[in-house]
Parts: structure tokens; sequence; C-alpha cells
């Protein structure tokens, strides 16, 4: 079960967690990307925009 429980100050995800990937948003033309590893192609993955 999928579960996902945001707070102020926590995030909690309950899920088949693989990894976690701390990466920056780069532009993309008119729009805006984050990469990852080839490893996780055909994976969920889970974007949290954080506050700098």
């Amino acid at each position: 079960m999928r579960k996902i429980i945001v707070s102020k100050e926590k995030i909690s995800l309950s899920d088949d967690v693989v990894g976690f990937i701390e990466k920056n948003v780069t532009p993309f033309g008119n729009s805006a990307k984050v990469d990852c590893p080839k490893e996780f192609i055909g994976k969920k993955a889970y974007l949290i925009i954080c506050k700098r």
C-alpha cells in the first residue's frame, strides 16, 4: 500500500523505495527537467520541491 504523509517539517513515504536522488532542476526549452540514472527507466518517481 502506498502512503505519503507530509507535515510542516517531515515527509513520510511508505512504498517500496529503491533510493533517493538529490538533483538540481535545469532549464529545458520552455520547461525544466531533473535528470536521473538509466537504471530507473520505467520506475515511478516522486519529485519533491524544497525551499532554498
